[in-house]
């Protein structure tokens, strides 16, 4: 039962991605809806990167190589900065709004698919060696992974008005969390480090930096009432701040 509880832990923090999807049954206005929705997960991730991914991979680096950690840092997020450029060259705009909102939907799940991967990774390896630490990792991650969800479905259905594609998708990115506690217990575990996860966290950290600030909040403000987005941006980033300071 010990072997099998984390990746009932990952499997956990990864079905949480789904909660996100159930916000495509709330009802109002459409416009008002996803403007909220973009701007809500743009803060989300900005925060995460900011106080999780960043801090996490200063940590990991400082414990293997105290020399030269800024220099490791930035050229590892401003590797993560430029990924999306290559996706974004896969899935290039087209002219109609569903169509650019579909687009955002997958950018940002391809982008989550990467953070989860790796977070699953940690969570797996935590919650071998310290139970209690792997269940506090898992609630932390449940409750940033549900503003994730969000940010996948909302878009992805408002474009297509396809609930079950939008669960669908948000489904196959929330499952990326326990394919990284399997990679981990049948390929990584002997050599997975400490520079290793550093380097993944700062990549994501630049990725999600990335689709925060040019992709989402951008989508976002191109709707009337900008009040109403800004306001949004501001609680999804106060939201995650408050769940970090909890889970510390």
């Amino acid at each position: 039962m010990r072997e099998i509880l984390p990746f009932i832990l990952c499997l956990i923090a990864g079905l949480s991605t789904l909660l996100g999807s159930l916000f495509i049954f709330i009802k109002g206005n459409k416009n008002n809806i996803i403007k909220c929705a973009l701007a809500f997960a743009s803060g989300v991730m900005l925060s995460v990167s900011i106080f999780d991914l960043i801090p996490e991979s200063l940590t990991m680096f400082q414990s293997t190589n105290k020399n030269s950690i800024f220099f490791s840092i930035t050229i590892f997020i401003t590797i993560g900065l430029t990924i999306p450029l290559f996706i974004d060259k896969i899935l290039p705009d087209k002219i109609n709004q569903s169509s650019k909102l579909y687009k955002l939907g997958i950018f940002t799940m391809i982008a989550i698919i990467i953070h989860n991967i790796p977070e699953g990774i940690a969570t797996y390896i935590s919650s071998e060696t310290n139970i209690k630490l792997g269940i506090s990792i898992t609630i932390a991650i449940a409750m940033h992974n549900i503003p994730e969800g969000i940010s996948i479905a909302m878009p992805v259905y408002y474009a297509t008005k396809n609930k079950k594609k939008a669960i669908g998708l948000t489904f196959i990115s929330g499952m990326s969390e326990p394919l990284g506690a399997f990679l981990a217990f049948i390929f990584l575990k002997p050599i997975i480090n400490n520079s290793i996860m550093g380097a993944l966290f700062a990549i994501i950290a630049g990725i999600m930096t990335y689709i925060s600030t040019i992709e989402l909040l951008p989508a976002a403000l191109q709707y009337k009432e900008k009040k109403k987005t800004i306001i949004s941006f501001l609680i999804g980033i106060l939201f995650m701040y408050v769940n970090h300071m909890l889970s510390y």
